[in-house]
């Protein structure tokens, strides 16, 4: 089964269960407002760029910061993102199908091990990053992912290396 690309060329994934009302008229609805984004995760630093409106002239403001929530639900779906600017942290919420986001960019994959990652509001500084992910896994056919595997070998290396000292 071929996977579905957006305009970008980036690869699409069906929508979440839960991201699919009730009422299938109510679907029928809101997929013309649906818009394609890169699949952002949770602990991805991304830009965000959104049209501000000053009189009247147009503008485009680019946020950058760390993903910190993901709010699914079709066109309710949302995004927090966090960032520190001058030792205060900022934090935004973008829905994801507002027209005034013109583009999202997804400058880095963050290892994370939480859903939410709100308990980076009580760190600063180096306690505060996220290692980076330099490797995405790769989805199987299913597009599912797939499982990632453990370098083996590494303890017998330790131990023949102390056993020779």
């Amino acid at each position: 089964m071929a996977a579905a690309l957006d305009k970008r060329g980036s690869q699409v994934s069906p929508p979440h269960p839960s991201e699919l009302a009730m009422n299938p008229v109510i679907d029928e609805i809101e997929k013309q407002y649906i818009r394609n984004h890169p699949e952002i995760q949770i602990g991805d630093t991304v830009r965000v760029h959104t049209k501000i409106k000053e009189g009247d002239k147009e503008r485009i403001q680019v946020f950058e910061g760390l993903v910190i929530r993901k709010r699914r639900g079709g066109n309710r779906a949302s995004i927090t993102v966090r960032k520190v600017s001058h030792s205060v942290g900022v934090e935004r919420v973008f829905p994801l199908a507002t027209p005034t986001i013109d583009k999202i960019e997804i400058k880095s994959h963050g290892i994370v091990r939480r859903a939410k990652l709100y308990y980076l509001r009580k760190l600063s500084g180096k306690a505060a990053r996220i290692r980076e992910r330099t490797e995405v896994r790769p989805k199987d056919d299913d597009g599912k992912k797939k499982k990632a595997t453990k370098k083996k070998g590494r303890r017998k290396k330790k131990a023949a290396a102390a056993a020779a000292s």
